[in-house]
């Protein structure tokens, strides 16, 4: 081949590629207008095609940051906070307006105030809460710092020393009270933050009877603890869990169990289905 006819055949190749490319590029383009398909098959029990580019696409949301030790993280950008660290405005006691001792961004649990509870209504959600045990503190099992967090004042995840304090396992921290142990033990030292992460999905009653139980998935200092373990009841002692009907949204309870137990940085994000805005 004489270098005419090399030049004439590398045009063509040249040509042949970008003819490749350019219906490449329009074939992706055509494909992928509106983002998706209309042409897959429609997902079982729902209206949207695999890939449908018509599908709503997923709220933006900031995922805030990390706490440590000395500093509690930024709440994601949806999150309803029920304590900052500055006041107790979103929670009361049984005579009011809570009184529980709030100092360096913490609430500390203090002699003869109570419980409290939060004045928000909350369903299905996801709920994060720091809390910290006292350094020095006498007894043990269940006298070494004893709290819990009980969401509608039934359904209760135990806040307890459980750093080289054995106790029943059902009552021992991050157990869904009465009824599961904790899969692992991932409890720090008292005097050190730990952290609840915890998704709680709500019982459903029809005519007073119930018709979905309620679960609880639960990270303790971010080890997985309760994996979507199934709610029995409610919380008892020395009583067997037992389900009583209520309505879909309740009050969040920290427990006055006697002992100065500190929390800080809780807030929640409501959990809705796939096709609620």
């Amino acid at each position: 081949m004489n270098s005419a006819m090399r030049k004439i055949a590398g045009i063509g190749a040249v040509v042949m590629l970008s003819a490749a490319i350019g219906a490449g590029i329009a074939s992706y383009a055509q494909e992928h207008k509106g983002l998706g398909y209309q042409d897959t098959p429609l997902l079982p029990g729902g209206k949207w095609h695999v890939h449908d580019g018509n599908r709503p696409q997923p709220k933006v949301v900031d995922p805030g940051s990390f706490s440590s030790q000395e500093q509690p993280g930024k709440p994601p950008s949806d999150a309803v906070v029920l304590f900052d660290g500055t006041n107790l405005d979103h929670w009361r006691d049984g005579n009011g307006p809570a009184k529980w001792k709030i100092e360096n961004g913490y609430m500390e649990i203090t002699p003869k105030t109570g419980s409290i509870t939060t004045t928000d209504q909350i369903g299905d959600c996801q709920l994060h809460i720091e809390w910290q045990e006292p350094r020095r503190l006498p007894g043990n099992g269940q006298e070494r710092g004893n709290s819990g967090v009980i969401f509608f004042g039934r359904y209760e995840v135990q806040v307890l020393d459980s750093y080289d304090n054995p106790t029943y396992a059902d009552g021992s921290a991050a157990s869904i009270y009465g009824s599961w142990p904790p899969l692992v033990n991932a409890t720090r030292k008292p005097g050190e933050w730990q952290v609840y992460d915890i998704l709680f999905t709500v019982p459903r009653f029809e005519a007073g009877k119930l018709v979905k139980p309620g679960y609880f998935t639960v990270f303790n200092n971010g080890v997985a603890v309760h994996n979507h373990v199934e709610l029995l009841g409610n919380s008892n002692h020395r009583q067997l869990p037992n389900y009583e009907p209520h309505p879909p949204r309740g009050s969040l309870l920290l427990q006055n169990h006697g002992n100065p137990v500190r929390y800080r940085n809780i807030w929640y994000r409501d959990l809705k289905d796939y096709e609620e805005k």
